[in-house]
């Protein structure tokens, strides 16, 4: 009871700030999806999802997955774990080193799936000419 409470008035006060149209402009910037799972935070419920449609989940059935993904660019790509530590200051940066783990982390998925046997790190993917002249 005192949890619904409090998500309740976190929900109110999010909404009191103005953090739903900040959302929501948010949402409207990325891809669309056909599908948005999230968990059952209120605020969620009040958000426009076109053309998709929007379920929330009470369990984490279909967030796992892209939690993991963004748990592993966190490990490898620094400036995404922490801004104290490492930050980005040019945006081509940023997106030249993430388009170089995707690459590397592909390499990966393929290698491991023809080669079960045998370990394969991120690191250890030879990075092509293509990618690496600017």
């Amino acid at each position: 009871m005192l949890n619904a409470r409090a998500d309740v008035l976190s929900a109110m006060m999010w909404l009191l700030i103005g953090g739903a149209e900040r959302l929501q402009r948010l949402l409207n910037s990325t891809p669309s999806a056909r599908h948005y799972y999230s968990d059952q935070w209120v605020s969620y419920t009040h958000l426009g999802y076109y053309p998709g449609y929007h379920e929330a989940l009470s369990n984490k059935s279909q967030t796992y997955s892209m939690e993991g993904d963004n748990a592993e660019l966190r490990h490898y790509v620094a400036r995404l774990a922490r801004r104290s530590r490492c930050f980005t200051r040019s945006i081509q940066a940023l997106q030249d080193a993430i388009q170089l783990f995707v690459y590397a982390w592909n390499r990966r998925q393929l290698f491991r799936r023809d080669h079960p046997r045998y370990s394969a790190h991120v690191c250890s993917i030879r990075l092509p000419v293509t990618l690496a002249t600017p």
